[in-house]
């Protein structure tokens, strides 16, 4: 049995995925606004609704391997052989359906008329496809590869944001604006495949075992379907019941949520690998401990983003995107408080009941999002457009965040103890009152603005935990408490 080296720590881990993180939040704030700004609201929403149908594809060839194979891969990882050999089935597995997506996919393009009135833009678009199989992410994270996953990724955005400056000019150049997107995504995914010769071995094995990894794999997917519905069903919807503009005003909003989301889950990202092995081998202490970590800290993070961007969202879309989207402030001001419910059902779905096989108590939880999210995107929609869809996902995401509190009630309330929902809620209302009347009162620069209701809201939050000596933000400022607390 050959094995394989050593992990990092869960700390040395989340410091480069909060790196990382960091990238997605900086790379967007340069690059966001100067893009917004040259392609406006329409030729933005053009480049959405074609990402947003290209990832539907994206996901059917995907099928449950992004998810699934973290966990397979991370059950073995100890032994070479058997890594490789597992790895071998999934990546044949996500090969057939690749192919088979990619051919579908292309006779949409030539025959469905939206799609064939710009073939271009969905062929770049389309390149994801392909590009996101090779990429095989998920055995760089089985493995705790962060820190070659940070460096690429950060490594692609630089290139990718000096390419936006040098190439995009003029709303016309909206397709070039896909490709360079398209390559910040996937750009790196051909050297990730042929680096990964360094963790496993491409020669033949016997008795390949496909059928195991079938119902999991589709359980998976299935939840993954139900889930782009709320994720990007809605961006859909859009283009076909309103218009392009209303997917740029939508985009606007969601781009910011999608950056606080980004930080609040920063964490839960690199536990699933660590977890799924903790439960393999039985270690129920560590990992009741990593479920009450990260719990706390989604609130330590979620509560202030949330409710801080919410009301100065005004502010912040007239920074990113300009005068053009006023239209996406209310949208904006709703879409915020959803990454609250988003980041716990990351750690209660994906890095709890995941690990633990129960893969299908998570697939219920987002068929009730789902269908509660279509709905109410029928509904809301026609009469407010982004505001609507926005409305719509934020009440489809609680309904999902209740429906696993309910079905993982068993190993919660192992954790329910430790976990601070009332201290975080608090402290945040706290900092928010005075927050939200200076921000009606200030009249000067909206970047000054910023800056001073900041200081100010996050000075109150951080200044009320620190007197009330909050565990978590203690730990973060304790280095050898940090060590013993998540060492390896």
């Amino acid at each position: 049995m050959s094995k394989q080296r050593g992990y990092h720590s869960v700390k040395y881990n989340f410091i480069m995925n909060f790196i990382l993180t960091a990238s997605n939040f900086i790379f967007p704030l340069l690059t966001f606004p100067y893009v917004s700004r040259i392609l406006l609201a329409s030729s933005n929403g053009k480049v959405n609704f074609a990402a947003s149908v290209a990832n539907y594809f994206m996901m059917v060839a995907s099928l449950g391997i992004p998810t699934y194979g973290i966990r397979a891969c991370a059950k073995v990882r100890d032994d070479k052989e058997s890594l490789s050999k597992t790895a071998q089935e999934i990546l044949f597995i996500n090969l057939v359906a690749t192919v088979l997506v990619t051919l579908t996919y292309l006779v949409c393009i030539f025959t469905i008329p939206k799609f064939a009135q710009d073939k271009v833009l969905y062929l770049i678009e389309g390149a994801n496809i392909v590009l996101n199989m090779f990429g095989a992410n998920w055995i760089y994270q089985a493995l705790e590869q962060y820190d070659y996953i940070t460096a690429r990724s950060v490594f692609f955005k630089f290139v990718s944001m000096i390419l936006m400056f040098l190439l995009v000019h003029q709303q016309s150049d909206y397709r070039v604006y896909a490709a360079i997107t398209v390559l910040a995504a996937v750009g790196s995914n051909v050297l990730n495949f042929i680096r990964l010769r360094k963790f496993i071995v491409f020669r033949k094995f016997k008795n390949y075992e496909f059928k195991k990894h079938l119902k999991p794999i589709f359980v998976l997917f299935a939840q993954n379907v139900t889930v782009s519905i709320y994720t990007n069903l809605d961006t859909v919807m859009l283009g076909f019941m309103k218009n392009d503009e209303a997917v740029g005003l939508y985009t606007a909003a969601v781009k910011v949520k999608g950056i606080l989301l980004s930080i609040v889950a920063s964490l839960g990202n690199v536990l699933l690998p660590r977890m799924s092995y903790y439960v393999k081998h039985n270690v129920k202490d560590k990992f009741y401990q990593l479920i009450r970590l990260a719990l706390n800290a989604e609130l330590f993070m979620a509560f202030p983003l949330a409710i801080y961007f919410s009301i100065e969202s005004r502010n912040s879309i007239l920074l990113l995107a300009g005068q053009g989207y006023l239209g996406a402030i209310p949208a904006m001001a709703i879409i915020t408080i959803a990454i609250i419910p988003n980041g716990l059902t990351g750690v209660i779905g994906v890095q709890t009941l995941t690990p633990l096989n129960r893969e299908k108590q998570v697939l219920y939880s987002v068929i009730v999002g789902a269908i509660s999210d279509f709905v109410l995107n029928l509904l809301m929609i026609p009469q407010w457009g982004a505001t609507g869809a926005a409305l719509a996902t934020t009440i489809a995401e609680f309904l999902v965040l209740l429906v696993q509190i309910i079905l993982a009630r068993d190993i919660l309330q192992n954790v329910a103890h430790g976990i601070q929902i009332a201290k975080y809620l608090s402290i945040t209302v706290a900092a928010a009152i005075p927050t939200f009347i200076l921000t009606q009162r200030l009249e000067c620069n909206v970047l000054i603005n910023l800056v001073i209701t900041a200081v100010v809201f996050f000075g109150i939050y951080f200044l009320i935990l620190y007197f009330v000596k909050d565990e978590l933000l203690n730990r973060a400022l304790d280095n050898k408490v940090t060590r013993k607390l998540i060492r390896k």
